[in-house]
């Protein structure tokens, strides 16, 4: 086994957990911070360390980085906050306490595009609020990932498909956005925390291999589904934050989101390099769409 000890944030959640199976998968120590102590118990049995705690506990975390030779640093999100920034800021200035009370060398940082943007951007507000906090780390070399959509924000797609005939969502059916694997987010912030081929603070787009409008990615699961036709609809503004209340999020969380889908639907959420061989991924839509209809056809949900 390695001499280095890794900590990985959101070690249970859809990133973190990638970059925790490929830190133990190279033989490094990991120190696997999450919220549910059953959840980590899986990846106990795996290898790693758990350590079950709140994010936005400066203390905690101090200790969870001291000694550490990098981490893989997130801010966790609920649908359910009252005040959005203010829970991102809480956690955020947490991370950036304690990695400056560990002197943490080496941290990778999640992010999004559109994270340059200091407003106007609805949710990724909070995170250009983290970049900002971050860059402000004077003896940690920060890498900061700014990825595209997450290919799993179309996990719900298949349910509405299937009970009502279409997709449902504000976004605008052709505009084209960078999309990419969760799966391949971790892969490349293992990478980076292996390598470490990087000095004071760097930003790197992941892009996904091609971009991908709402629409076209509908037609692709409709496809899987056997369910050639059917579409996607936009919803107004008003209409999908009345949705999304009703699911449970809160006024704030779906005002954001509103913002953040209108900052996508005027092109205010771009990559700043262009897509090149450092921010191509290798997993395609299609592959995830394959996975995600063969992982539900196999589950008793009731949903076939």
């Amino acid at each position: 086994m390695s001499n280095e000890t890794m900590t990985v944030m959101g070690a249970t959640g859809r990133t973190g957990g990638e970059v925790t199976r490929r830190m133990l998968d190279a033989g490094v120590r990991v120190r696997a911070v999450g919220r549910s102590a059953s959840k980590l118990a899986e990846l106990e049995a795996a290898g790693a360390e758990p350590l079950c705690g709140d994010a936005g506990d400066a203390g905690f975390l101090a200790g969870t980085f001291q000694g550490a030779t990098a981490a893989y640093v997130m801010l966790p999100f609920e649908m359910t906050w009252s005040d959005a920034y203010a829970e991102m800021d809480r956690i955020g200035e947490a991370i950036v306490t304690a990695a400056r009370e560990a002197r943490l060398p080496y941290l990778v940082a999640l992010s999004s595009l559109g994270a340059d943007r200091p407003s106007g951007t609805g949710l990724i507000v909070g995170l250009h609020r983290q970049e900002q906090r971050l860059r402000s780390l004077r003896e940690s070399n920060v890498l900061l990932l700014r990825p595209g959509m997450f290919y799993e924000t179309f996990d719900q797609s298949v349910e509405l498909i299937e009970r009502h005939g279409a997709h449902y969502d504000a976004v605008a059916p052709d505009v084209p956005l960078p999309m990419v694997s969760t799966r391949d987010i971790g892969a490349e912030a293992a990478r980076a925390l292996l390598e470490r081929d990087w000095q004071d603070v760097a930003v790197r787009e992941i892009l996904g291999q091609r971009d991908l409008s709402y629409a076209e990615a509908t037609r692709i699961l409709a496809e899987r589904l056997g369910r050639e036709g059917v579409g996607y609809v936009q919803v107004p503004y008003r209409d999908m934050a009345e949705e999304l209340i009703r699911q449970g999020a809160s006024t704030d969380v779906a005002r954001l989101y509103i913002d953040m889908v209108r900052a996508f639907n005027e092109g205010r959420v771009t990559s700043l390099e262009g897509r090149g061989p450092a921010s191509i991924t290798p997993t395609p839509f299609e592959e995830f769409a394959d996975e995600l209809v063969g992982r539900l056809a196999n589950q008793d949900s009731g949903t076939w």
